[in-house]
């Protein structure tokens, strides 16, 4: 998301909107990360009981 997008969204509908969206972008590239840490872990303890 380009600041030019954030900078209009706020103008338009309001910081709390903005400051929303920003914070999504945010997390799902977080949870991402998150979720392939998990899967990784899970192989390792499924390597680890064989």
């Amino acid at each position: 998301m380009e600041t030019k997008e954030v900078l209009q969204i706020v103008a338009n509908y309001g910081f709390p909107m903005g400051l929303s969206l920003y914070l999504l972008f945010r997390m799902e590239a977080k949870l991402e990360k998150l979720t392939a840490s998990i899967e990784q872990l899970s192989r390792v303890i499924e390597i680890k009981r064989a």
